[in-house]
């Protein structure tokens, strides 16, 4: 089965269903979804985006960790947020089936693992602690993840939490200061962006991410970042929804040259706001 790893969609349905039948054409039914999580929010059909990862899911075709904006969607179906002016899930909260959507979404990880040729690797949203190594990060997410499926009001009404610090950090960290203490802030002094902290570390596992549109895309060693922001297309960019279809000839994948990326122009702009 191929891999494909797909960054942000955040409700753009007609770009994912373009992806999906670009690899249809490439690969038959011989490949697996990879989604970095934030499958909702800014864009227009975001109950048909999370059917279409559901049902692929669901027969063995797909994975998917959470996102900062599937945490807001919770948070708001649990009543600890209000609604935005700049949210778009009313679609999914006022489905007739919303609480099964919440249940499926609580129970979603925050971080999936796996080989690809020669190199481990894990995929979380936003960003990886930069001082732990694969294990470390499996242990603290798999605990975080499963206190979110038994009690998600519970852990995200928490304070103080350590769990809901790692869960936090994996979804919405963009820079890292001292002590590896994280923000989601972009970098500025003395913070850095995390993942020139974590490159720094030597690390034998590569990372893919997203949460990142005003980054774009990030290709580098052990580093693939594939935010390069469909829902956010006219804010001075062209907004893309972007897939890296690692070559399973390479025993390191995550090296450099990679002609493996495949992007679907948005269709238009769906999003006018500058934050994220």
């Amino acid at each position: 089965m191929e891999r494909i790893f797909i960054g942000d969609v955040q409700g753009c349905a007609d770009e994912l269903d373009e992806m999906i039948a670009r690899a249809q054409r490439r690969f038959g039914a011989h490949f697996e979804l990879w989604l970095v999580g934030d499958l909702v929010n800014r864009g227009p059909y975001n109950l048909r985006v999370l059917r279409t990862v559901r049902e692929l899911m669901e027969r063995g075709r797909a994975r998917c960790v959470l996102g900062n904006h599937e945490l807001g969607l919770l948070r708001t179906a649990l009543g600890l947020r209000e609604l935005s002016p700049r949210d778009s899930i009313s679609d999914v909260l006022e489905a007739p089936d919303v609480d099964d959507w919440i249940g499926w979404l609580s129970r979603l990880p925050l971080v999936e693992t796996g080989t690809l040729g020669d190199q481990s690797f894990a995929m979380v949203h936003g960003a990886v602690h930069p001082d732990w190594d694969l294990p470390q990060l499996e242990v603290r997410a798999g605990r975080a993840s499963a206190r979110l499926a038994v009690d998600p009001a519970g852990l995200l009404a928490a304070v103080d939490d350590e769990d809901l610090d790692v869960l936090e950090r994996l979804t919405r960290c963009r820079s890292v200061g001292l002590d590896a203490e994280w923000s989601s802030q972009l970098p500025a002094t003395p913070r850095e962006a995390w993942h020139a902290v974590w490159s720094r570390k030597g690390h034998d596992y590569g990372v893919v991410y997203g949460h990142w549109a005003l980054q774009g895309l990030h290709v580098a060693p052990g580093l693939r970042g594939l935010d390069t922001g469909c829902v956010h297309h006219g804010r001075g960019r062209d907004g893309m929804l972007t897939a890296w279809i690692p070559d399973p000839e390479r025993t390191h994948p995550f090296d450099l040259p990679d002609d493996g990326l495949w992007q679907v122009r948005a269709r238009r702009r769906y999003y006018g706001f500058e934050n994220t």
